[in-house]
């Protein structure tokens, strides 16, 4: 195995993630510790390494002044020998190898392992999770989160470890000198300490803030980019500048508050700093003039402090970075891993279909209000039966359609399909054997091959040839021309399909949903961005699919569903009528009158409203 596959930076998460920081990252990083033990082993040897330069920097000095300039590389021999091999060979060695691990075996694929495992969590999500949120806000916080941890341990690999090495070895190889020049040193360090306790909480928390106001922006931008033919439509370039400006004023001042504290930080940091050597090379050299050290120890003790006090500056600033990204990832975990709330039964089974019989007993939702939703449904679909759905906008059709699919759960009552509560099975298989066409059609800014082949990925291009000539699709296909010159079935179709009409992505959504195949098919208002002649044609294939399936149809215009062998009217969250399309005619109540503005009636009444919503 190549040192660049040691971690298998796909491997799927033990369970959801914890919402403790250090809990997290442990649940982030499984699986990857043996490459990042291995770094951090050469990570340390670096830094013993970096103090050994400047002791055998004062092996050498002493050595040369011991032996006179004219046998000054006679009597140094091995010395020379050593330190040659040491800083061509050893060191050089070292350091590439320390980089290899940290460039190649760890940071790429600690970072895609962390990516992977919190993307999946976040698509497990309800669709609420969504609703309430920017999409582009979400999907900064993964990248965000990500980016951050993945920082985090490579300044710990390369920066802490490395400096803790370093002092570690400084202060014990101080030690051989004088004692009291290492205890110098520690007393030093001490105060080091110090400031990085008063400082790094600090950091900490201004970058949390400074990253929500971050994501903030993106959110806006993102939400502005994703509609913004409406944005034009209603002439409001201006109100949503505002509102960017709004939220980059909001980041600039939190990037303003973080800088005020690096700023007195970096200031504190650097006298510091400069304190070092000075303390350290006086200290050398008044022990020398007692002769309590030698010419080579003072060289060693300068070059020591001097790395360390340069060191101090790289450290701190890395340590500031480090702070800032744990706050990063704070801020991403309080958006990304609240536990799910919907969520798979812990013994769910897949769901078995082998008629397609859907119950609903006594069901009631309303989306957690007082008001709203459905209520008291008592609805059976036998299988194979055809069943129309109508009312007014918000009479209950979309729920009902969300529940069957279980996007959210009921708070009362129950749903069956085979006699299998919905509840009870996992929510992949349930959707699986649910075909959906909806009136907002969903597209990937991807290839119209793809799109298609979404319904059921293992297709054979035949069989997405196929669905496309039934769903009245492979014709506007073929002309089809990206700005990639990519043609036809290989054309992308741009972000939420924008380069193709209304009616080219509802036939788009018909394709995929012929080519999936289900037992159960569920139709909200599949039609209705066609025009008559195309929406006549797309009848007649949906009549062929509909063949052998339970299927339920959401309809505004009730031409598209009067053959159905069953149609319900929804009124205020319940059924209010129920019968064949002669029955309920017949009965002369809200489909009659629907049926009648429809066909020709006076549209001004508060029904007709209702019926043209």
């Amino acid at each position: 195995m190549k040192p660049t596959e040691w971690i298998n930076h796909l491997a799927e998460a033990d369970g959801p993630p914890p919402d403790t920081l250090w809990r997290f990252s442990m649940w982030a990083i499984r699986g990857a510790w043996p490459p990042l033990i291995l770094a951090s082993v050469f990570s340390v040897l670096g830094g013993m390494v970096e103090v050994s330069s400047a002791v055998i920097l004062g092996w050498v000095v002493d050595g040369a002044l011991s032996a006179g300039t004219e046998t000054v590389f006679s009597s140094n021999v091995l010395l020379l020998i050593f330190a040659l091999g040491f800083f061509i060979v050893l060191r050089p060695v070292l350091f590439g190898v320390n980089a290899y691990l940290q460039t190649q075996v760890t940071q790429p694929n600690v970072f895609s392992l962390i990516l992977s495992r919190v993307h999946r969590f976040t698509i497990g999500h309800s669709v609420s999770f969504f609703d309430n949120d920017f999409a582009g806000r979400i999907s900064q916080k993964e990248m965000q989160t990500a980016r951050a941890l993945n920082d985090v341990i490579t300044e710990i690999l390369h920066t802490v470890l490395f400096a803790v090495a370093s002092v570690v070895g400084a202060v014990l190889l101080l030690g051989t000198v004088d004692w009291r020049i290492a205890a110098g040193l520690v007393v030093w360090m001490v105060a080091y300490g110090f400031l990085i306790r008063y400082f790094m909480p600090k950091v900490r928390e201004k970058s949390k803030a400074r990253a929500a106001a971050r994501a903030m922006i993106t959110g806006q931008m993102v939400d502005t980019v994703t509609n913004i033919k409406t944005v034009k439509l209603f002439a409001h370039s201006e109100y949503e500048d505002q509102a960017a400006l709004g939220a980059i004023g909001t980041y600039r001042t939190r990037f303003i508050e973080f800088g005020r504290v690096s700023v007195a930080f970096r200031f504190w940091l650097m006298a510091l700093a400069g304190l070092l050597p000075v303390m350290m090379v006086g200290g050398a050299l008044w022990f020398w003039s007692l002769g309590m050290v030698s010419a080579g120890d003072i060289a060693a003790t300068g070059a020591v402090s001097l790395r360390l006090a340069q060191m101090t500056g790289w450290v701190s600033f890395a340590l500031m970075g480090l702070y800032a990204n744990i706050g990063e990832v704070e801020d991403g975990m309080r958006t990304l891993t609240p536990p799910h709330d919907l969520v798979d039964a812990p013994e769910a089974g897949a769901l078995a279909v082998d008629q397609g019989r859907i119950e609903f007993r006594d069901v009631g939702f309303a989306y957690g209000r007082e008001t709203g939703g459905v209520e008291h449904i008592n609805l059976t679909i036998a299988p194979g039966e055809k069943l129309g759905v109508v009312g007014a906008s918000g009479a209950g059709k979309s729920t009902l359609v969300s529940i069957l699919m279980r996007l959210y759960d009921v708070e009362r009552g129950d749903v069956l399909i085979d006699g299998q509560d919905i509840a009870t099975v996992t929510q992949d298989s349930l959707r699986r054997q649910i075909g959906m066409v909806t009136q907002e059609t969903a597209m990937f800014n991807r290839s119209a091959m793809d799109n298609i082949r979404y319904g059921r990925p293992d297709a054979s291009d035949e069989e997405v040839f196929e669905a496309a000539h039934r769903a009245e699709a492979h014709d506007f296909i073929l002309g089809l021309k990206d700005h990639a010159d990519r043609e036809g079935y290989e054309a992308y179709l741009g972000e939420r399909g924008v380069k193709l009409s209304g009616g080219q992505r509802q036939r788009i959504a018909l394709a995929r949903a012929i080519l999936k195949d289900a037992p159960i098919l569920v139709l909200d208002e599949a039609t209705s961005a066609l025009d008559s002649e195309v929406e006549a044609s797309i009848q007649d294939a949906l009549t062929r699919v509909m063949v052998g399936k339970t299927v339920l149809a959401i309809a505004h215009r009730l031409s598209t569903i009067s053959s159905m062998d069953r149609i319900i009217v929804m009124h205020d969250g319940k059924i209010a009528e129920e019968g064949t399309h002669e029955a309920l005619l017949a009965q002369g109540g809200l489909y009659a009158r629907y049926w009648e503005r429809q066909s020709g009636g006076f549209l001004g009444s508060d029904e007709a409203q209702e019926a043209a919503e």
